[in-house]
């Protein structure tokens, strides 16, 4: 899919983020850590948790086989790998069903949808995929068109409320998995605005070209925006800002 635009003009500049939300963001940074250090002294790693006890890694499969899901935030998630990325092991898939989405907030409407969306209490919204590389750690973070994953779509800014509301606080399939996950959205979450931003314009751009059409479904447009990120970097950026 080609676009005149451009990801990075959707990406805030880490001094304009507001200081008290770069604390939050430090604080998700130490989180990340502490998860890594609990996994590395078992030798183990993220995407290995939810792995364990799958069988074979099977392409287009969920792991965990029933997806992983709060009953108090709503909020859910699964690994899975189909898009064939050089050094890409597999991603993660976040959202945040019905349940978890603030009043007001409602999925976008399509007069030309050509395939039905879940709406009412089966809506539900994705959120971004995390990238993980070979060695279990992330790698990239990227939008998809609404076909991907079958959520109901709600636009950028409303897609922006209920980001905050992600979070996985129990211990099914690892406690670490879960509240790093859940760390990674708090610490990207400027980027993640920046994301869905993107993601909508591109769309709006391509629905713009081919009025009467549903672009949602093009199974030619499937990644929409993806950004490469480094962990450590940047939690070290974040630290620099607030001194």
């Amino acid at each position: 899919m080609s676009s005149t635009l451009r990801l990075d003009d959707f990406l805030p500049d880490l001094a304009g983020v507001p200081r008290a939300r770069r604390m939050q963001m430090q604080a998700a940074a130490r989180e990340i850590v502490e998860c890594y250090r609990v996994l590395r002294k078992g030798g183990l790693n993220v995407v290995g948790e939810v792995l364990r006890g799958g069988g074979e890694f099977v392409e287009m499969e969920h792991y965990p086989a029933d997806d992983v899901f709060d009953s108090d935030s709503h909020a859910q998630y699964y690994y899975h790998a189909h898009r064939g990325v050089d050094a890409e092991h597999g991603h993660f898939h976040t959202f945040v069903r019905a349940g978890g989405i603030p009043d007001g907030r409602f999925p976008l409407s399509v007069p030309h949808a050509s395939e039905p969306r879940p709406g009412g209490s089966d809506a539900i919204c994705h959120l971004v995929a995390v990238s993980m590389d070979g060695w279990g750690y992330p790698s990239g973070l990227f939008t998809t068109n609404r076909w991907v994953t079958d959520e109901s779509w709600f636009a950028a800014e409303d897609a922006i409320a209920i980001l905050p509301h992600f979070e996985i606080d129990h211990a099914f399939p690892s406690w670490p998995t879960n509240r790093w996950l859940s760390a990674m959205l708090r610490l990207y979450g400027p980027q993640i605005e920046g994301l869905l931003r993107h993601r909508d314009a591109v769309m709006d751009e391509c629905q713009a070209d081919r009025l009467g059409e549903d672009v949602y479904e093009d199974r030619r447009i499937d990644v929409i925006g993806y950004l490469p990120i480094a962990v450590d970097t940047f939690a070290e950026a974040v630290t620099d800002s607030l001194r």
